[in-house]
C-alpha cells in the first residue's frame, strides 16, 4: 500500500448465462426450483443475473439439471468488456 492511498483495480465482470441456457432447453424458472430443490426466489435471482456470491451447490445442482458444464453457464469479460477465452 503506497503512501497509504486505495484505489479500486478493474477485475472484468462475470455474467450468468443461465436465462440462455434454460431458454434454450424449454424449462422455465418454475420446473428448475422444484427440479434442483431451492425456492423459486433463487432460481429467479440466478436467472436474472442478480447473484453476487456463487454458492457452488446451486451452481452443481443446475449443472446437473442442464447437462452442462460450470463455464457453460459462466461468461467472464475482461476489463473494458472484451470477452477473454
Amino acid at each position: 500500500m503506497a503512501s497509504g492511498i486505495l484505489y479500486k483495480r478493474e477485475y472484468g465482470t462475470v455474467r450468468l448465462r443461465l436465462r440462455e441456457l434454460m431458454d434454450q432447453r424449454g424449462i422455465n424458472r418454475n420446473q428448475m426450483s422444484r427440479q434442483i430443490g431451492v425456492r423459486f426466489e433463487v432460481v429467479d435471482k440466478w436467472y436474472h443475473g442478480g447473484v453476487e456470491k456463487l454458492d457452488l451447490d446451486i451452481l452443481a445442482r443446475l449443472c446437473f439439471v442442464l447437462d452442462c458444464q460450470a463455464g457453460e453457464l459462466l461468461e467472464y469479460s475482461g476489463p473494458g468488456g472484451g470477452a477473454k477465452e
